[in-house]
């Protein structure tokens, strides 16, 4: 029985919704420990087997459990090995009581989960020492897991910054990769199509006055054949040079020469169109004109190459309004996923040889009043799904080293999404072909005229 004696040991009380379980099928020991522990404000729930105490603490888990070891029905070790096996109550401390004091059974009840022992009869001094000391550790237990928690949460908040932070860091990296790249290609463009335009400027000014030279000699040279036949030694040279050729090919070759000329000045206006240096500054543009430049810029990989096809271009133009942007971005995004088309459409035609016919189709079109569309589409070898998931990601290419850094998709992305507010979204099937789809918004400055 339980000595009367003050106890010096004073648990914090806890809040009123938590208890402590005592389970005993003897009630006499069930009231003695009630009120012993109730008189340090402790409250406590009472069972008398194992089932009933298991069911109780299934309702609402008890701060701790004093339970007796011999009982009818299922016995305390049995009782103990059920708690422990369920997830729900598995960490709820558990104190033996018994009045079995042989070594043997205190470790089997240590081994199964149990904390602590009580010896019967029990000493009110002990009881409520080792209770106090098992609730200190309770409390302790649950001071760490809510410093671990908090300290978890810290850490899971540093690491998002740190990845916040770093993903901003490389997009203004990517950024500036973008604008020096753009700047420079440019810059670089501008002045070769400025370089050129002198010299065609003087062939192409020249060419008209040097047919009519050609066409008045030959008049001349008609007139001196039918009117002075006679001189041997220019008969004879005339016949060794074949004058009636020269003098059918000439205008040929000037002719030739005057559509070279204007394919180049063409070139030319395509370079000035494309490397408009306004990468801050948004204006109204034709964008049928950038894309014509584009093609005109690529012309040269677009070509029929050794055994391969000329890649066919199919160009479904709608009625567009003239567009609010930056003109040199823009022709930029065109310029990267055509090009990417060229390379699948590439790398198909390496495994499908002659039977395979490369094709690049151009659509726009105005689905409403708010935005326009451009989609560009290839019959290449598509993307597999795990590309799918990497091709907008910074670093990212399939390409050798010396053919990509990984940056044309990134960047054109930035530039539809964060510069323009548009969309940029793709649709691919391996080794049937990809679609990417440009959205730009229309905004009030739009024309009314449409091209």
């Amino acid at each position: 029985m339980i000595i009367a004696q003050e106890n010096s040991y004073k648990p914090n009380v806890n809040p009123p919704t938590e208890f402590i379980l005592i389970v005993d099928d003897n009630t006499t020991n069930l009231s003695i420990l009630k009120e012993a522990l109730k008189t340090i404000g402790l409250r406590v729930r009472l069972a008398v087997d194992g089932e009933s105490a298991i069911k109780q603490a299934k309702q609402e888990l008890p701060m701790l459990i004093l339970l007796d070891v011999e009982m009818p029905g299922i016995n305390g070790f049995e009782t103990c090995t059920l708690l422990k096996a369920d997830p729900l109550t598995q960490d709820i401390p558990i104190i033996f009581m018994t009045a079995l004091s042989d070594t043997a059974n205190k470790v089997k009840g240590l081994s199964l989960g149990a904390v602590d022992y009580i010896t019967k009869p029990f000493e009110k001094e002990e009881v409520l020492a080792r209770v106090n000391v098992q609730l200190k550790v309770r409390e302790l237990n649950k001071s760490l897991a809510e410093k671990n928690t908090r300290l978890l949460e810290l850490t899971e908040d540093l690491e998002q910054k740190v990845a916040e932070r770093t993903a901003a860091l490389q997009k203004a990296q990517i950024q500036l990769v973008q604008q020096e790249k753009l700047s420079m290609l440019g810059q670089l463009v501008a002045g070769v199509a400025h370089e050129i335009n002198n010299p065609i400027g003087c062939i192409t000014s020249n060419i008209a006055p040097a047919q009519e030279y050609v066409k008045s000699l030959s008049t001349a040279l008609k007139l001196y054949q039918k009117y002075c036949p006679e001189v041997p030694e220019i008969q004879q040279e005339l016949e060794e040079i074949d004058i009636e050729f020269v003098l059918e090919d000439l205008p040929k070759l000037l002719d030739s020469m005057q559509l070279s000329t204007q394919r180049i000045k063409d070139i030319s206006i395509s370079l000035r169109n494309f490397s408009r240096l306004d990468t801050d500054t948004k204006v109204l543009a034709n964008l049928h004109l950038g894309l014509d430049s584009t093609l005109v810029i690529l012309r040269h990989r677009l070509k029929a190459i050794s055994n391969r096809p000329e890649i066919k271009i199919i160009q479904e133009y709608s009625k567009l309004p003239e567009v609010k942007c930056s003109p040199g971005q823009i022709n930029q995004v065109f310029m990267n996923l055509i090009a990417n088309s060229i390379d699948a459409l590439e790398e198909k035609f390496e495994i499908l040889g002659n039977q395979f016919q490369p094709i690049i189709k151009i659509i726009t079109e105005q689905p409403d009043k708010k935005r326009i569309v451009i989609r560009i589409i290839d019959n290449g070898k598509g993307m597999s799904e795990e590309i799918k998931q990497q091709i907008f990601q910074p670093l990212f290419t399939t390409k050798p080293v010396s053919k990509g850094t990984g940056l044309g998709l990134s960047i054109a992305q930035q530039i539809i999404v964060d510069k323009h507010g548009g969309q940029l979204s793709f649709n691919s099937v391996p080794k049937q072909g990809t679609e990417f789809i440009i959205e730009l918004p229309l905004g009030e400055e739009s024309l009314v005229n449409s091209h």
